[in-house]
């Protein structure tokens, strides 16, 4: 087996969650009196976490006060409603089940507040995760390589042993930085062109061509 670990990316990698993120985003926009966003306008926000999600979302030259008021009731908002129109990608569960009788195991990093994370993969891979790392005190986000080392660790995993498969320029930077090679999946918010412009080097087009690449010798 080429890979011990696979570490997965959450948001446009094994779940759809634009849709809650969304509805997120504009009921804070709303709730302070600004303009709300399209959905694809939100698809491009996305990646750097939900701070950095709100700061591109609010009006040009709204105060840190301003944002911080957005960031809150976001984060109010989306703690009772992060599962409501998210859906796993189709086959995920089946491409984990496999990888993981294959020997491998899997964790997921993410740049979303780890109350989140946490949430969404008991809500939908019950059990098939063995470590699960957001957005937390103390740690950096991605593309900084700390959540990536915080669950190598507890993977008891080395970084030749890991693959870190995700669908955006962050994901191919947290790789980079990590020292571990990446998989860029397309089904994901950015698409393959994006990812080829910010130096994708494997990219798999549907779960089962990622299985293929996971459980290639």
């Amino acid at each position: 087996m080429k890979y011990s670990a696979a570490i997965f990316d959450m948001d446009g990698t094994i779940l759809n969650t634009l849709d809650d993120l969304a509805d997120a985003a504009n009921y804070a926009l709303s709730a302070n009196g600004m303009p709300v966003r399209t959905t694809d306008e939100v698809r491009l926000f996305v990646g750097n976490g939900v701070r950095k999600l709100i700061e591109r979302a609010v009006p040009s030259g709204t105060d840190v006060s301003g944002i911080a008021k957005v960031y809150a009731d976001f984060s109010s908002y989306y703690a009772a409603h992060c599962a409501d129109r998210t859906m796993p990608y189709e086959g995920m569960h089946e491409l984990l089940a496999v990888i993981r009788s294959a020997g491998i195991k899997t964790a997921v990093v993410s740049n979303k507040d780890d109350y989140a994370v946490q949430t969404l993969a008991r809500v939908y891979f019950p059990a098939l995760f063995d470590a699960v790392a957001g957005v937390h005190e103390g740690i950096k986000r991605k593309p900084a390589p700390d959540t990536v080392f915080e669950v190598m660790k507890r993977l008891n995993v080395t970084k030749e042993q890991c693959i870190y498969i995700g669908d955006s320029e962050v994901d191919i930077e947290t790789s980079q930085n990590a020292g571990i090679p990446c998989i860029s999946v397309s089904w994901g918010f950015k698409g393959r062109d994006f990812l080829e412009e910010h130096g994708a080097h494997i990219i798999a087009d549907t779960v089962p061509e990622l299985t293929d690449l996971l459980l290639r010798e």
